[in-house]
């Protein structure tokens, strides 16, 4: 017990930050098993690495797959869109529950849900959109894979990863939710959406969306923006537009028809409105902001106001001076129809904004000078 004392002291002096239970143990230890015969110290050993051996065995056997269905469920639905990319790499069985459009739905919309409409979905869909043959498609889907996957980790790592996947049986469906997903994320899809105030923010758009296609880009966070031709005019193209003005459409209606309004009969003075404007009959729709003001002959009291009885409906566009000839207009609640001529353009449908995010969203592009 003297040695083993000495020893202990000894590394104590040497590291005072070893914990000293820890020592102590493994001093006594090394002293006691020096008393065993050489003989049973060989069958202990034995026993011990059979132990060790059969532990392992029943680790290596284990794999995510062994987990309760419900708890492996819900670690998928906790994954960021790469890492479920990266998931339906290692086998069959999690490519087939990693593609489910369930767990895709809630990154679609928490993403692309403000711009993503329905011309958008119907647009994925149209055989248009997937006329490549099954080979080209297959080679997109991993260049695509690739790009998503480039942003979160190194380049040979997830290079072999989207090499296995592509080597399993199971495809990704065009149709599905995923597909659709990195077709956005990696720019392959151009998708119909609306720009606010297009072609950085021209003095002769502002206050104005446009129909246009876009196509998103990973590596700037942004997008670029294709507005179609009209009359003699080529199609004109805006890169870098942020998120912030982009939209999906807010009705199923062709920049080039008519919309139909419903709600001209609720409009008051005071009501948030978009109309459909355009230079001529060849130019596309724009949706342009504007509120409902007060006829001629209103003094504008509330008490006294009966604006809201007449079939005629003032609208105003504050944000032109006040004799700027795109001021005002005057509309027919009851026959309402596109009204306008070639030099003031013609004004088509109108909506009332009842969504307070929208409005604000308006305010928040409201021009810092006065448009004539």
């Amino acid at each position: 017990m003297r040695l083993v004392s000495f020893c202990f002291w000894k590394d104590l002096s040497l590291t005072s930050s070893f914990p000293i239970s820890q020592l102590i143990n493994n001093r006594l230890s090394s002293f006691y098993l020096s008393l065993i015969p050489p003989y049973k110290m060989s069958l202990i050993k034995k026993s011990l690495s059979s132990k060790v051996e059969n532990v392992e065995d029943e680790t290596a056997e284990m794999s995510v797959l062994d987990l309760p269905e419900l708890a492996l469920e819900c670690i998928l639905e906790r994954l960021p869109p790469a890492a479920l990319c990266s998931m339906a790499g290692v086998c069959t069985s999690l490519r087939e529950r990693c593609k489910s459009d369930h767990l895709w739905e809630k990154h679609m919309k928490q993403k692309w849900g403000r711009v993503i409409g329905v011309a958008a979905y119907r647009g994925w869909q149209c055989p248009v959109a997937s006329k490549t043959d099954s080979n080209n498609l297959k080679q997109g889907k991993q260049k695509g894979l690739i790009r998503l996957l480039s942003l979160s980790w190194p380049i040979a790592w997830f290079r072999s990863k989207v090499d296995d996947c592509s080597k399993q049986r199971s495809s990704l469906p065009v149709d599905s939710i995923m597909a659709c997903y990195l077709a956005l994320e990696t720019g392959r899809f151009w998708f119909p959406a609306q720009v606010y105030n297009r072609e950085n923010g021209h003095v002769g758009f502002m206050l104005s969306c446009y129909d246009a296609e876009l196509s998103y880009d990973p590596r700037t966070d942004t997008f670029q923006a294709r507005y179609p031709p009209h009359g003699r005019r080529a199609i004109a193209i805006e890169n870098a537009v942020p998120w912030e003005r982009l939209r999906a459409q807010p009705v199923d209606t062709s920049p080039h028809n008519l919309y139909i309004s419903d709600s001209l009969n609720e409009l008051c003075p005071g009501d948030h409105i978009e109309i459909q404007w355009r230079r001529n009959k060849e130019f596309p729709y724009g949706w342009w902001y504007g509120v409902v003001g007060h006829l001629v002959s209103c003094d504008g009291n509330e008490n006294y106001c009966r604006c809201h009885t007449s079939d005629a409906v003032v609208l105003e566009f504050n944000q032109y001076t006040p004799g700027s000839r795109w001021r005002h207009t005057t509309i027919n609640r009851k026959d309402h129809r596109e009204e306008g001529n070639e030099v003031d353009g013609f004004y088509g449908g109108i909506r009332k904004l009842k969504n307070e995010q929208e409005i604000s969203t308006w305010k928040k592009l409201w021009p810092t000078e006065a448009l004539e």
